[in-house]
């Protein structure tokens, strides 16, 4: 078997584990549930805020290190932190321990970008498109069979809640051995580079030296060259505001679901989010086939279009009084979301130069983490207005139309601008 082959089996392997987590779909009922002695609102004012918090203060020093360290350590620490996650939730019983977990779970979550950027610096450039393809389809395909096993041990009584999270536990303990097994990374993007613009990859090669200087001037060439160029600043900044209205849906949703269910129970989460995942991987999927490049005004405008599609379905979800519409409502958002969200980073990837895709993914990235962590302290904290779920879907919903209508007023007046400019040639 070919090494990259190789490298691709164990980070498919590592990703599917790690996405495989059937108590995913129903720790809100869990946490909120007869387990612990705690309510609804403390669990989503004082546990969930905790946990944006640990991921922005945490994706800050990851995202500095993990190219230092070379990869590999920060994929075996997140391995290592998803253990103790799912420990401290199956046997903690304070809202205080709930926060110490949400702690690892800021580390599990900030060391993703570890697994992301992994390939760049181990693989081949040729192979680039095919492993990325190859490691997408393991986590979704480990989401998507968490969500339908967690929905058929929930609907057979065959596990509780608290049950669920034992699988999830033993995902990530074998996932940690995965992580092991997987090669060490002789050079780096920045830290580690090399002068060879196209250096070989395997593990024959004679190991880079260090160079502080050297890192620095490849970030700050890469930063520059990057947000200078006003496609990609415009389409980034679109990035980093839908990502952060997502990360801020995704994570309140069981809250809405609870409070929309009939006796506050919401007892078909697994089914809904394993076919969420589904068509936002087939949307993701339709994205990947537009050239988008090509056509950036029409794919902005239609990207907008989908935002407020996206603001639509959230408001209608604030204010049902049936379930199933807000299920509905939320599948389908997963959709649009990943189809725009996928062109989005197509066209910044188009335009940027050679390697520096991993810098501005986790800029991008710590960017809508730090939006979404002001919007929490504003919509879900007591310090902010404090919100019930139904009056922050609203939010949420109001937030993707302005976001839709700002872009499209800037197409509107850009056009304008351009044709302003324009006339005076043909006259």
């Amino acid at each position: 078997m070919d090494n990259w082959l190789k490298i691709s089996l164990l980070l498919c392997t590592f990703g599917f584990l790690r996405e495989l987590r059937p108590s995913e779909p129903y720790v809100t009922e869990y946490l909120s549930g007869d387990f612990r002695n705690l309510t609804t609102e403390q669990v989503y004012q004082e546990v969930y805020p905790f946990g944006t918090y640990a991921v922005l203060a945490q994706l800050v020093i990851v995202f500095l290190i993990t190219d230092l360290v070379r990869y590999k350590p920060v994929i075996v620490l997140s391995a290592v932190a998803g253990i103790v996650l799912f420990s401290l939730l199956i046997w903690s019983r304070t809202l205080r321990w709930l926060q110490v977990a949400q702690v690892f779970f800021g580390t599990f979550t900030a060391a993703e970008v570890a697994y992301y950027t992994y390939i760049y610096a181990k693989v081949d450039k040729k192979r680039y498109q095919i492993v990325t393809g190859h490691t997408r389809a393991a986590i979704l395909s480990g989401k998507f069979l968490g969500g339908v096993l967690a929905q058929i041990l929930v609907s057979t009584d065959s596990m509780d809640f608290r049950e669920l999270h034992y699988i999830s536990l033993t995902t990530q303990a074998i996932s940690l051995g995965v992580s092991l097994l997987l090669p060490s990374v002789p050079r780096s993007l920045y830290f580690y580079a090399t002068d060879n613009k196209n250096p070989e990859t395997g593990g024959e090669v004679e190991q880079p030296k260090f160079s502080l200087a050297n890192a620095g001037r490849l970030l700050g060439y890469h930063f520059v060259s990057s947000y200078t160029n006003p496609v990609v600043l415009v389409w980034s900044l679109w990035w980093a505001l839908a990502t952060c209205g997502q990360i801020q849906v995704i994570s309140y949703i069981q809250f809405l679901w609870k409070e929309v269910a009939e006796d506050n129970k919401s007892v078909y989460n697994g089914g809904v989010e394993a076919l969420a995942t589904l068509l936002g991987a087939i949307g993701a999927i339709l994205a990947g086939f537009l050239q988008s490049n090509n056509r950036r005004k029409t794919y902005m405008l239609g990207i907008s279009i989908c935002a407020a599609f996206l603001g639509g379905l959230l408001l209608i979800a604030a204010r049902t009084q049936i379930v199933w519409v807000a299920y509905g409502n939320y599948v389908l958002f997963c959709a649009l979301f990943f189809f725009s969200i996928t062109v989005a980073g197509a066209v910044v990837a188009e335009n940027l130069v050679d390697d520096s895709f991993g810098l501005i993914f986790g800029i991008n990235t710590l960017v809508g983490l730090l939006l979404q962590t002001i919007l929490t302290v504003v919509v879900v904290e007591p310090v902010g207005f404090g919100l019930e779920p139904r009056d922050q879907y609203v939010v949420y919903g109001s937030y993707f139309l302005v976001l839709a209508g700002v872009y499209v007023v800037g197409l509107i007046i850009t056009a304008f601008c351009q044709k302003r400019s324009e006339t005076p040639e043909t006259t």
